[in-house]
């Protein structure tokens, strides 16, 4: 199994880095979509893309197919946009890739994040839909429910792979006919549809660059092995009853029998240490707050890896003065580097949602009417392109001669 060690000047090198954003900006709808889709055969599928990331960047308001190709041509054009979208015969997994090549290129990220997002429906035909209850809005909604992998660069973030999240419900005979779910695609969890969703976007050879994911409810061993085992560093979210061993010398009086978290962290008050950060979110504000890092590993020969070390892994445990237990857990590989790049690799999630809620809704990623599964797939491809052209500045208005 490899292991990726970040020594901290490594470290400070990734979060420091001045990508080549700033000389990408104003990028052309052309230049990209010339190589976005480079894999689609035909010069008529090339040219609908292009007006497909067009309508998704300048149709104001909903960015349904019909408004699109109102934009774009009109009734035919619409017929036309649709047939592309959900029954053509492209795949999205190649642009995809082609899309995640060219974030790293012109913004080279620190940091890979994988996030669900929450996509309410009034309907109940949507590929996926389901009516469940969401702790993080507190309510029980109607709605798809899907993971982004993002690439996190210092000034924006984009995302490059998508997975939808599907309950056993839709794979009912009947149902997944009408929502042409493919014969390869399973019932998942929510941490087993996240961990797909990354390991999806790693098989196309991305950069090592810590994973930050929230791994509560899903096989937390299993989750660190997998990462590892594509050499990649990680920061995950834990549950408090998650069971590891305590190695830290620190912290005296547990011996090698797996605890839960919550008894480790109550037991690690005297090692809370206050840490101060730059919030990479909000210009050049910093923030301060207490991190408890502890030296752990996973129970059981799953979570061992040949020639290394009982104590290779940290529990951070992230709260304020006066609470009994962090508000936060998070069990890390990268044990060199200083405690202000795990608060700075915390700060990428909400870095995502922010994108997410000013950039990528912008331009309809979650917009999507259709109730097709290679219709979602391809619509927040598509929008995810737009989303990053967005980011760079790039909105070309001479698309006329391109793919003809």
């Amino acid at each position: 199994m490899s292991v990726v060690a970040l020594s901290p000047d490594q470290a400070q090198s990734m979060t420091m880095q001045k990508p080549a954003y700033a000389s990408a900006c104003q990028v052309s709808l052309p230049e990209m979509c010339s190589l976005l889709f480079a894999s689609l055969p035909r010069s008529d599928q090339r040219r609908k893309g292009m007006e497909y990331i067009r309508g998704l960047l300048e149709v104001r308001g909903r960015k349904s197919i019909r408004n699109i190709a109102a934009l774009v041509g009109g009734q035919a054009t619409e017929q036309s946009l649709h047939h592309f979208i959900s029954d053509s015969s492209w795949e999205w997994g190649p642009v995809r890739r082609a899309l995640a090549r060219y974030a790293v290129r012109v913004a080279p990220p620190q940091a890979w994040v994988v996030r669900p997002m929450v996509i309410p429906k009034a309907g109940r035909h949507s590929v996926g839909v389901e009516r469940r209850f969401f702790p993080e809005h507190g309510q029980m909604l109607n709605a798809q429910q899907a993971v982004g992998v993002w690439a996190v660069a210092e000034e924006m973030s984009v995302p490059v792979n998508w997975r939808l999240q599907l309950s056993p419900s839709w794979f009912a005979e009947e149902r997944r006919r009408r929502a042409s779910i493919p014969e390869d695609a399973s019932a998942e969890t929510l941490g087993e549809c996240a961990v797909q969703a990354f390991l999806e976007a790693a098989a196309w050879r991305l950069p090592a660059r810590p994973v930050v994911m929230d791994a509560r409810g899903t096989d937390v061993a299993s989750t660190v092995r997998r990462l590892l085992d594509r050499g990649m560093p990680m920061m995950l979210r834990v549950d408090d009853a998650l069971r590891l061993s305590v190695t830290d010398p620190a912290l005296k009086g547990f011996d090698a029998t797996p605890r839960p978290v919550r008894q480790i962290m109550s037991a690690s008050r005297g090692l809370q240490r206050p840490v101060v950060w730059p919030d990479d979110t909000v210009g050049s504000v910093r923030r301060s707050g207490l991190v408890t890092a502890v030296r752990v590993t996973l129970p059981g020969p799953q979570g061992r890896r040949a020639g290394s070390g009982p104590g290779d892994l940290l529990l951070l445990g992230v709260g304020n003065t006066g609470r009994r237990r962090p508000g936060e857990v998070w069990l890390t590989d990268l044990t060199s580097v200083p405690p202000a790049f795990w608060m700075r690799l915390r700060g990428t999630v909400r870095r995502v949602d922010r994108d997410l809620a000013r950039g990528a809704d912008q331009v309809g990623i979650r917009d999507f009417a259709g109730r097709s599964y290679r219709g979602w797939h391809r619509h927040v491809t598509l929008a995810s392109a737009a989303h990053l052209l967005a980011a760079l500045g790039g909105t070309d208005d001479e698309v006329l001669d391109y793919a003809s």
